[in-house]
C-alpha cells in the first residue's frame, strides 16, 4: 500500500473539520508529523479542492484568520466562517469556543 504524502494527510484531516469549527496550523502540523506550521500553510495555499477540503477552517495559534487566504483573501475566509456560524471579530476567532481537535 502506498504511503500518504504530507499534503494528503493534511487534506484528509482538514476535510474532517466540522462546519462551525476551526483548527490551527500548529494542530495540523502535530497531527501529521510536520515540523513547521508554516509548511502546513503552504500546503493549504495549494489546496486542490477548496470545496471538499475546507481550508478556510484553519487559523493561526491566536485564532487569527489568514491575511493571505489563497481563495479570496481574509475577507472571504471570514465570510465563509461566519456563514457557518463562527463569530469573527477583528479578523480573529475565539478558539475556546470554536476550536476542533482530533
Amino acid at each position: 500500500m502506498r504511503k500518504m504524502t504530507q499534503s494528503e494527510k493534511i487534506y484528509k484531516i482538514v476535510s474532517l473539520i466540522p462546519e462551525g469549527k476551526v483548527t490551527t496550523y500548529g494542530n495540523l502540523a502535530r497531527l501529521t508529523g510536520i515540523r513547521s506550521p508554516r509548511l502546513v500553510g503552504r500546503f493549504l495555499h495549494k489546496n486542490p479542492d477548496p470545496e471538499k477540503i475546507p481550508c478556510h477552517r484553519v487559523v493561526n495559534i491566536k485564532g487569527q484568520i489568514a491575511v493571505g487566504y489563497a481563495f479570496g483573501g481574509a475577507q472571504e475566509q471570514a465570510e465563509r466562517l461566519q456563514a457557518e456560524g463562527v463569530e469573527v471579530g477583528d479578523n480573529k476567532v475565539n478558539l475556546r469556543k470554536y476550536l476542533w481537535e482530533m
